[in-house]
């Protein structure tokens, strides 16, 4: 009987042209060939929906990126022991310790879903966990200079949603010690990480933060654009002028959009006819 044949070997460390590499190619297309991709389409309206979206992509891209990296890095960089160390025991005063931890460790929702998963793997209370998972996304720095730079002249904003996503995780943290149970919470695995060194955990992390978060930045810019330019200005006045449907409708568009923290703030500012609650 013959031997069987030995598979080839394959090339390590050779560079592949993969989803990041093309979606970073395609966004360096649509940014300088902006003008000439308008010029393709002779209808106004849809000229004017390439300027929006285009406008959104190029405001919030440079805080995602920024977001992720950093949020990459403390995702492997920052030892969960940290948590244990500067954590109250007592669970009640935990809670608004580690929704004001996301200041300083900030990381958007890809990143502080599997943090907040090791936390309690390792003896953290759960309530603490939930804390921080709903703070950082939203009060941590890069998300407050996007949301300044999206809303010029309107410090409020900034002061509104620091205030209101801190009081909201925190109010959920003690929620959740009074009525919470462990079996509620499903924390998504990433096996692909274990066994790789730091640098190896940060670039795979940053990598799949990136892609995850820009395709949602796509949709949500063009969904912006289509609003508004395909809906009728006198649907979305009417809309507008009905505070409680505006807010419902608003709400539900975020759920749906799924937008990263990071480049909310951009998509929400296209919508001019909304008023700023």
């Amino acid at each position: 009987m013959s031997a069987p044949k030995a598979e080839p070997a394959q090339k390590a460390g050779g560079w592949r042209f993969g989803a990041l590499e093309g979606l970073t190619v395609g966004l360096v297309v649509l940014l300088v060939g902006q003008r000439w991709i308008a010029g393709l389409f002779d209808s106004p309206a849809l000229q004017a929906g390439a300027t929006v979206f285009v406008s959104i992509v190029v405001q919030a891209t440079p805080f995602l990126v920024l977001g992720v990296l950093l949020s990459a890095a403390i995702a492997a960089f920052v030892p969960v022991t940290f948590w244990q160390r500067v954590l109250p025991k007592n669970d009640a005063l935990a809670v608004p310790v580690a929704g004001l931890a996301g200041v300083v460790l900030p990381g958007c929702e890809c990143a502080s879903v599997p943090v907040a998963g090791s936390l309690m793997a390792r003896g953290v209370a759960p309530a603490a966990a939930l804390a921080f998972l709903l703070s950082a996304p939203a009060i941590n720095p890069i998300v407050l200079v996007s949301t300044w730079v999206a809303f010029p002249g309107q410090p409020m904003m900034v002061v509104a949603r620091f205030a209101a996503s801190l009081i909201t995780s925190v109010l959920m943290g003690w929620l959740w010690i009074r009525f919470g149970r462990t079996d509620w919470i499903r924390i998504p695995r990433r096996d692909h990480l274990v066994g790789h060194s730091n640098w190896q955990t940060f670039r795979l992390t940053a990598t799949h933060d990136f892609l995850h978060a820009g395709g949602f930045l796509v949709v949500g810019g063009v969904t912006a654009a289509v609003l508004n330019v395909a809906v009728p200005p006198s649907v979305m006045d009417s809309l507008a002028g009905q505070a409680l449907l505006s807010v419902l409708f608003l709400a539900l568009l975020a759920v749906v959009l799924c937008l990263c923290s990071e480049a909310d703030a951009s998509v929400a500012a296209s919508l001019s006819q909304f008023s700023l609650t």
